[in-house]
């Protein structure tokens, strides 16, 4: 538990820190003129957050065929990897593969594992055990920001990415701790013979979760919701130094918005779990509606503190519409389903996610302010909010259907009412009968 926690906010603590590097590398290879850099720089970041998702869909696929600690060790010695060859970079565009691809690619590989061993050591708390390890990501969220600020007045950027290795190469080592157990004999035996058989197809990559209406509406809204997600968590930073220069201490911003999404978490997990079937939908709804709001809120803070309060309620939401994500998905295809329908729906989220805060810079470069952008980023999760209503409703007309689909000449309908007619005439037949046939 305490090292899927690590990797947990390892992984997210420092993609969500990436605001401050940000204003670091925009520094470094912008120069003193850096009106054409905003946009360029932007993609490192994005394509960092994107490919923990994009890969997704295939780690699930890894994970399956061998075990989560190969692929949770080799994930993190390639994202070590990666993040070392970022610290020997001399431009900008390098960076591209070796911390937007290569580190983040590694980060997937082994953030995946970290949540799926949970659920072969922990049954019956499994849900506080999730809640705990989540909590890594906020934890590290908190207190990262300020780490790098210290190393980066100290020691330069290169400098400061190598010190960030020592995290990855924490993660190494616990990527060890995921003993697979045995659960039967059978895989006992196929473990002393050494044995690796390739599983069908349908197996390797279950489709079928596309065949359910409501989670296709659910797999296509979430991502059309997040063009405007990620953009604060990249740009914020470099907002708060346009407006307010160099007197306030931005890093306040991520504290703040580390704290609430662990505090939204534990509420709204708590909360989802008195919310019956599908209808836990509309606290994403809810949540997507307040970032949204929150986001084109930031322009018009013009007094820091004012900025404070709309973190405050975005990680707030932001805890909201992360945590309730697997019960969702297990209400909508099932637990045999589940662990493909949320890495197919990651995979999905990548794109808007990579794409969103590159336009972000592409506005700012070309408007010389980032007002518009946040204008425009609040904009997707009304709408994908918006998308995800319906659900509910889709999906209770879905289970109507399938309990009136016909069985064996008779639907569902009737079988019940032959059942409950066979089980009043048994109550009516007199004791001595009854024992008799027993």
């Amino acid at each position: 538990m305490l090292a899927a926690m690590w990797c947990n906010g390892a992984v997210f603590g420092i993609q969500n820190s990436c605001g401050v590097l940000f204003v670091a590398m925009l520094r470094l290879f912008g120069g003193s003129d850096n009106k054409e850099m905003t946009f360029k720089t932007a993609w490192v970041s994005s394509l960092s957050m994107g490919m923990v998702f994009f890969c997704s869909p295939i780690v699930s696929i890894f994970t399956d065929l061998f075990g989560c600690r190969k692929v949770a060790v080799i994930g993190a010695a390639i994202g070590l990897a990666g993040l070392l060859a970022s610290s020997f970079v001399s431009t900008i565009e390098p960076l591209y593969f070796t911390y937007g691809i290569l580190f983040a690619c590694g980060c997937s590989f082994a953030y995946q594992p970290s949540l799926v061993i949970l659920g072969h050591y922990f049954k019956k708390r499994l849900g506080l055990v999730n809640g705990i390890v989540t909590a890594g990501s906020s934890l590290f969220t908190v207190s990262l920001p300020f780490l790098l600020r210290v190393l980066l007045d100290s020691v330069d950027l290169f400098n400061t990415l190598r010190v960030l290795c020592v995290l990855m190469f924490i993660l190494f080592l616990a990527g060890f701790t995921y003993k697979p157990l045995a659960s039967n004999t059978k895989d006992k035996e196929g473990g002393k013979k050494g044995k690796f058989r390739l599983p069908p197809g349908k197996k390797i990559c279950n489709f079928s979760v596309f065949k359910v209406l409501s989670y296709r509406i659910w797999a296509f809204g979430i991502p059309a919701a997040l063009f405007g997600y990620f953009v604060p968590y990249v740009h914020l930073m470099n907002h708060v130094k346009d407006r307010f220069g160099d007197s306030v201490p931005e890093e306040v911003l991520l504290l703040c918005l580390g704290i609430t999404s662990g505090v939204g978490r534990l509420i709204f997990g708590r909360v989802a779990d008195y919310i019956p079937g599908a209808k836990k939908i509309y606290l994403q709804v809810a949540s997507f509606f307040f970032i949204g709001l929150m986001s084109m809120m930031i322009p018009l803070c013009h007094v820091f503190g004012a900025l404070i309060a709309v973190c405050l309620f975005m990680g707030l939401f932001d805890g909201c519409f992360i945590c309730i994500m697997a019960p969702i998905a297990f209400e909508l295809v099932g637990a045999q389903d589940v662990s493909q329908a949320i890495g197919f729906l990651l995979g999905l989220m990548s794109v808007p996610m990579t794409v969103g805060p590159p336009i972000a810079g592409l506005l700012r470069d070309k408007l010389g302010t980032y007002d518009v952008a946040f204008y425009l980023a609040g904009v997707p999760p009304l709408i994908g909010g918006a998308i995800l209503c319906c659900i509910p409703w889709v999906h209770e007309r879905q289970k109507l259907k399938e309990r009136a689909k016909p069985v064996d000449g008779e639907t569902t309908e009737k079988m019940l009412e032959n059942e409950s007619t066979v089980v009043s005439n048994t109550t009516e037949k007199p004791s001595g009968e009854l024992e008799s046939g027993i």
